[in-house]
Parts: structure tokens; sequence; C-alpha cells
């Protein structure tokens, strides 16, 4: 490979591109990036890894749209967490043929969505190889004054509450969502979350997964959920509450509250443009059950799992 269209020259198109930071004293180009970290608050970090033919089929979704995936899904998860996003790391194994154009593509859609939230790029790997496109974002965040929001608060009695609405997110919004980071930190102002956890497997999965590490259960009301006009659009034989329940990837926020600030936030709907509704409850019988027309039957978490054999 030429030079000019090598590793380092996408470097170089990298750092003329990369603006400076506050809190980034060295970005790309060292061996190392160096963040400012005398906040004083504690440091949140995820990595999501995404893979063609796995996540997503690049033919059609176009690298722009990968790269601002990529990044959102990590945003999501400092988001769940009700952080705020300081700064990122990305990652890339692309193709050999026709790389260079994918990598600008990628870069563009990941600083599309990053900059929406003031979270500089400040470093990464980029390799070739012949195998399909590999994408990896690492993120760090920080706490607020009033800390982390985990999956292990909920309580019986507790109400869940979620954000927005569920399923068909296969129709675009798997690549095209805006991760709730914002709505996090105004609900973490507005009442004391228990627990919390971005929907990215799936509903019914993602609420057992806060079951399972809360130690007791919840019963979903089938009437409640609310259901995204994509997934009445589905015409696979599924119903619309089915892949509200099962599809996953909709990066709504599910959370815990007690009764009394369940009321107060569906009175007062404290976040502008996305409606929070109760979905259901938490009991101390483990498990999870889905309340529909009286009758309560026990719920299969299902949702997106990676097979390992």
């Amino acid at each position: 490979m030429e030079e000019s269209r090598g590793e380092f020259a996408f470097i170089d198109w990298l750092r003329r591109r990369t603006p400076t930071a506050k809190r980034v004293t060295i970005g790309p180009g060292d061996d190392a990036a160096l963040l400012d970290w005398s906040s004083g608050a504690g440091c949140i970090a995820t990595t999501d890894m995404l893979l063609e033919g796995s996540c997503f089929v690049l033919a059609e979704a176009g690298p722009r749209r990968v790269g601002r995936k990529a990044m959102a899904v990590n945003l999501s998860d400092i988001a769940a967490m009700a952080g705020r996003p300081v700064a990122a790391l990305a990652s890339v194994g692309l193709p050999r043929r026709g790389g260079r154009a994918v990598a600008e593509e990628l870069y563009q859609g990941m600083r599309e969505i990053a900059d929406l939230f003031d979270t500089p790029i400040m470093g990464g790997d980029t390799n070739s190889w012949d195998g399909p496109l590999v994408i990896n974002v690492t993120l760090l965040g920080e706490a607020t004054s009033l800390g982390v929001v985990r999956r292990n608060g909920a309580r019986p009695g507790d109400w869940l509450l979620a954000t927005g609405a569920f399923g068909g997110s296969i129709l675009g919004k798997h690549l095209d969502f805006t991760p709730r980071v914002q709505e996090a930190l105004q609900l973490h102002q507005a009442a004391p979350l228990h627990a919390m956890i971005d929907v990215s497997d799936g509903l019914a999965a993602d609420v057992f997964h806060l079951c399972e590490e809360s130690s007791c259960g919840a019963v979903l009301n089938a009437e409640a959920i609310p259901i995204a006009e994509a997934a009445r659009a589905m015409n696979d034989g599924r119903s619309p509450l089915d892949h509200a329940l099962g599809d996953g990837e909709d990066f709504e926020l599910v959370f815990a509250v007690a009764p009394d600030d369940g009321r107060k936030l569906l009175q007062t709907q404290p976040i502008s443009a996305v409606l929070l509704t109760q979905i259901g409850e938490f009991v101390s019988e483990t498990g999870i059950w889905l309340a529909e027309e009286g009758v309560r039957r026990p719920l299969p978490p299902r949702g997106y799992v990676h097979a390992l054999d």
C-alpha cells in the first residue's frame, strides 16, 4: 500500500480533523493519549465491539451509520449508569480493499454522535485484514455528585418505569438512535433511581438482568408497555407486543423507583419530548412475569444472546 494511503497517512488525516479538547492533554499521535482526570469523580469505563455480519450489514447500513452506532452504544452504557461521557478511544479492523474510504466514513459517523455529547475521540488503533469490518469503541465517563446508578438496587414494591417505546428496531432505530444520556442525568436529578439499565438485548432480557442483580423479580403489565410504530409495521407473524418484549436494540432506559417517586415522575413528565411510562412492578419472588388481561404468566427473558459453544 502506498504511504499516502497507508495507516500513518490516515492517522495524519485524523489528527488534522480532531479538535482540541480541554481535558485531553495529549491526543492522537503519541504512543498513548493523556486525559486530565483531576475532577475527583469516579471513572466509568465501557467498551463494545461491532462485527460485520453479526451487528450490521455494511452494504445496507453504510460505514457512516455503523460508526455512529459504534459510538452510540457506548454512550448508551454511560447513560444507563447516569454518568457523563468524557472521552473515547476507537479501534478498527478494516478491509484491505477500500479500507481508507470506509475508515473516513466511520470516523465521521462516530464524530457526529460524539460531538452531540462533547465527547472527544482521543485515540485508538487502525488495522487492515482480509476479513470483514470490525469496530470497537471504548468510552470513559464520570459519575455526577449523585454517584452512579447500578443494576442491583431494585426493591420489591418499586415501580418499573421506561423511556420511549419498544420493538421493531431492525427497521432503522438500531442504527440511528440517540442515546439517552441527557435524559438519564435529568431523571437522576428528578428522583432517586434505585436501579437502571439500557435496553440493548431486549426488554424482557434486560428487565431480567435487573432482577438477577437485585435478587428480586418483576411483573410487566402487557397493556402498559409502549409499543413502537416500527413494531406494528413488522410483518413476520409475531405480535407487536412480542416484538416489543424481545427485539432489543431499542436503547431506551428502564429503571426502578419508589412508588411515590414514580407517581411524581409520571405526573410531571420532566423530560421534554420523551414519555415516561410505568410498565411494571418489582416483586419479592425471583423471575419475571407478564400480566395480560388479568392473567399472570411466566415471561421468558428472551432477547439477543451471542452464541458461544
